[in-house]
């Protein structure tokens, strides 16, 4: 007992040593570190006291500890969420639009870096990565308007094509069930440039012997994607899966903001917009602060569930 206690001692000296060794070497990087923890002290956990209002009658003249408990201990305003219609119907949309975000728009950055990285001409390569980064730097207000000129009934470019075609318009923006066909297309045409970066990342991380090897073997370009470039970048894929999947009830407020309109709002209203229309201007702050925390709760219980499930298959998970 006496010599295990003596080891331990000596690998927890050991440990401390290099962590000083480490922290004096690095300490650059450290400082570097001091302004993000700062901006997420500040802006992320100390206004965690204000969740309170969920549970309490808020009144712009009192402060968080003096305002009286909601009723039903504290989860009147929960209860009075999951009997709004609309809330029910905005949880709905999100669940189903971020659903299809990830069924259909997950795989697409993955398949498009893979092709990227099958190019061979360097030229090419650099200037497809740049057409399809640019979308991102677009405000969703800019491709709202691009999607007004290509998709509008009547003098939309895509439906005047139609039209020339001998086909009848496609009402892309006002139709409720092709408006979400088209809120899928532009968040997938907006994003997945953006995104395969990672995945290109990961892949220039995979040695290049595996492909010279697998060469001699006579693998062809095929073979090499599916049995190296896949299982090398496996871990990158089921880490950004599972904070996909963490995110199945948050969602933005300004793509769905800006592109829902009146005719479309039974599967455009989502819990973002849902917030901001009764908490900011309906200024129901107790009960849109309850909606909040409830979306936040699942969230990381799927975020959760989703990294326990990883590592039971023997994958790694976020942590």
């Amino acid at each position: 007992m006496s010599a295990m206690s003596k080891e331990q001692k000596g690998n927890a000296l050991v440990e401390k040593t290099n962590w000083k060794v480490y922290l004096k070497r690095y300490w650059q990087l450290y400082v570097l570190l001091f302004l993000p923890m700062v901006y997420l002290f500040v802006f992320k956990y100390v206004p965690m006291k204000y969740v309170l209002i969920a549970f309490k009658k808020y009144s712009i003249v009192q402060k968080v500890g003096e305002m009286p408990w909601a009723d039903n201990h504290g989860m009147q305003y929960f209860i009075q969420a999951f009997q709004n219609k609309d809330f029910i119907n905005a949880l709905k949309n999100t669940v189903v639009l971020n659903v299809l975000d990830l069924l259909i728009g997950f795989p697409i950055p993955i398949i498009f870096a893979l092709i990227l990285n099958e190019l061979t001409l360097k030229r090419f390569k650099k200037t497809v990565q740049t057409i399809a980064y640019m979308p991102h730097f677009l405000s969703w207000v800019i491709i709202y308007g691009l999607a007004i000129q290509l998709f509008t009934p009547t003098n939309g470019l895509v439906n005047m094509l139609i039209t020339k075609l001998g086909g009848t318009p496609v009402p892309f923006l006002n139709d409720p069930g092709k408006w979400v066909g088209t809120y899928i297309f532009l968040g997938i045409w907006q994003s997945f440039g953006w995104n395969s970066i990672i995945y290109l990342a990961a892949i220039a991380g995979i040695s290049p012997e595996l492909y010279e090897a697998a060469s001699v073997d006579g693998a062809g370009r095929f073979k090499k994607m599916w049995h190296i470039t896949l299982p090398g970048i496996k871990g990158t894929i089921i880490v950004l899966l599972i904070m996909a999947l963490g995110n199945i009830m948050g969602s933005a407020f300004d793509r769905p903001f800006a592109l829902q309109n009146n005719l479309v709002m039974k599967n455009a209203e989502v819990i973002s917009t849902f917030v901001y229309k009764n908490g900011i201007k309906g200024l129901q702050f107790s009960l849109t602060t309850a909606v909040g925390l409830f979306q936040s709760v699942v969230g990381v219980a799927f975020l959760l569930f989703a990294n326990w499930l990883s590592r039971k298959f023997g994958e790694r998970g976020i942590w």
